[in-house]
């Protein structure tokens, strides 16, 4: 599916209300596993994440389908769409699955900010100590994190997501970093404890 590939999503989106069903495949390639990464940090449910990216697609067929260019990104209204699915869901109580083992494709992106608590972790250590974290933090904070550092989506488009000004984002990522920082030190003080109590040997 070359000939897709170096169209805009706009134009994808185009080409699938005019029938194209190509057009609908290259666009769910190309944006569903950021909707699903996002769905599974904010819900903790491979099933419920898996379930939310279909209706989010689905809702790109629809007639009334309520996306705006002139708003924002196509890939900003999939999130919108996710973020409802995903609060609607936690209302309903069916996420409080624990996080499924994940393939390293699934696995979160590792944080700059966050890269000296985890010093001299394992790199699986290290994802498993982030997945934690990240799930730990209350919801507000959680889905900036997962919207601006795990899948690098600038403030501006995540304020559009979020419904909040930008000033806002910035605020709650100030917060995040530092509840997540917080979290990080709490996980590797029990770790470092136990290595203390390891036995010594000695040269003889």
């Amino acid at each position: 599916m070359p000939q897709y590939s170096s169209q805009s999503d706009d134009e994808l989106l185009l080409r699938l209300r005019n029938g194209d069903e190509q057009a609908f495949t290259a666009l769910y390639r190309r944006r569903q596993g950021a909707i699903y990464r996002f769905a599974l940090h904010m819900s903790g449910s491979s099933a419920a994440a898996e379930d939310i990216v279909q209706e989010a697609f689905l809702a790109l067929l629809r007639e009334e389908c309520g996306f705006d260019p002139k708003r924002g990104t196509l890939s900003g209204y999939l999130f919108g769409i996710a973020r409802k699915l995903v609060l609607r869901n936690l209302e309903r109580g069916r996420s409080n699955v624990p996080l499924e083992a994940e393939t390293d494709e699934a696995a979160p992106r590792e944080l700059a900010v966050i890269d000296d608590p985890l010093a001299g972790l394992t790199r699986h250590e290290a994802i498993e100590a982030l997945r934690r974290a990240v799930q730990a933090l209350p919801r507000r904070y959680r889905e900036v994190v997962v919207l601006c550092d795990l899948e690098e989506m600038d403030y501006a488009d995540a304020a559009v997501v979020l419904g909040c000004p930008i000033g806002t984002v910035r605020s709650r990522m100030h917060r995040a970093r530092a509840l997540l920082l917080e979290k990080l030190h709490q996980d590797r003080k029990p770790r470092l404890a136990v290595d203390a109590w390891k036995p010594v040997r000695y040269a003889i």
